[in-house]
């Protein structure tokens, strides 16, 4: 039986702003007042892990136990079956320059990477989002989601971030960064997560 939120505040163990306005909006319906790390001022804990949920637990229950409230974490990024997984946990890393994070970069090594191996075509690939709900005595619960999908190149689109220009659905002809951001979200790996949550912790 998943442990219900019983209400009050929600701390959202994230110090992006638009990761925190995303969850305001989706849990206001609920009665669930979020606050961010920031503004709780909580330290990024190192992630030290080499799972998405490894490193959700660790952010999960570093804010829980900071603040003695429920905290809600995530962590994401990208899987390439031909790739071994990878860059998965290490998806931001791959675009990391010392000097900010360029994702066109991260997608041309992705790109080399599969060509040197010379990877079949369709090279799939899963974008993957792990929530992990932490209480302060210890208790948490996890939800997944997997947007499966394959990888194109040249990229295609504009909108959207990280991976998402080269990155193409299943089911769909468009890339994510093709695509209306609204519905994009409803296919999307955080978009199954978040209502995994929501059904599970409020039973909605």
């Amino acid at each position: 039986m998943t442990r219900k939120f019983e209400g009050g505040k929600l701390v959202l163990a994230t110090h992006n702003k638009g990761k925190l306005e995303e969850m305001v909006h989706l849990l206001s319906p609920f009665g669930a007042e979020v606050v961010g790390a920031a503004e709780m001022n909580l330290a990024e804990p190192e992630e030290t892990e080499d799972t998405f949920v490894g490193n959700a637990r660790i952010k999960a229950h570093a804010a829980a136990k900071a603040t003695g409230l429920p905290a809600l974490s995530d962590d994401s990024g990208i899987t390439i079956d031909a790739l071994g997984g990878a860059p998965g946990v290490y998806t931001a890393d791959w675009a990391e320059t010392g000097d900010g994070r360029d994702f066109m970069m991260a997608m041309t090594r992705a790109n080399t990477e599969l060509d040197a191996l010379n990877a079949p075509q369709p090279r799939t690939a899963q974008f993957r989002c792990t929530l992990v709900m932490a209480w302060p005595d210890g208790h948490d619960e996890v939800f997944e989601g997997v947007m499966p999908g394959q990888l194109v190149w040249p990229i295609r689109g504009a909108d959207g971030f990280g991976y998402d220009p080269m990155f193409q659905p299943d089911g769909h002809d468009q890339t994510c960064a093709e695509m209306d951001r609204w519905e994009k979200n409803k296919i999307s790996h955080r978009g199954r997560a978040v209502r995994a949550f929501v059904t599970g912790c409020f039973g909605g």
